[in-house]
């Protein structure tokens, strides 16, 4: 048998795990992108060029950043990942910047695309 990795920073599943305050909007679009990765994402396939996965990607961000700023960082990124788009590792920002306001979404796309390590 191997041995159970039992450390508390790895995930232990598919999608974000850690705290996260339990609002409404953030069931909402969690449940719909669970729901996605349940249904359509089999049919669809595994061609995501990130990781963690556009979805995953998607689940953790909604999570972090509630539905309004979580959902326009899905967005830019499902953009972001078609031909000629960005690839590699691609995490979700833990802390959002200072100018990221809900007024402004087209930051959020700002933020994304010109973080360092990612190509």
């Amino acid at each position: 048998m191997c041995p159970q990795n039992s450390s508390p920073n790895r995930p232990r599943g598919r999608n974000y795990d850690g705290p996260f305050r339990k609002t409404p909007g953030r069931l909402f679009g969690m449940g719909l992108i669970r729901l996605y990765q349940l249904t359509l994402s089999g049919f669809i396939g595994n061609s995501c060029r990130h990781l963690p996965t556009c979805s995953e990607f998607a689940y953790e961000a909604v999570a972090l950043h509630g539905l309004w700023g979580g959902g326009w960082m899905a967005f830019y990124r499902v953009i972001r990942c078609g031909p000629g788009g960005s690839h590699g590792f691609d995490p979700v920002p833990d802390i959002l910047p200072d100018n990221c306001r809900w007024f402004l979404p087209w930051r959020y796309f700002r933020y994304a695309k010109n973080r360092p390590g990612v190509e």
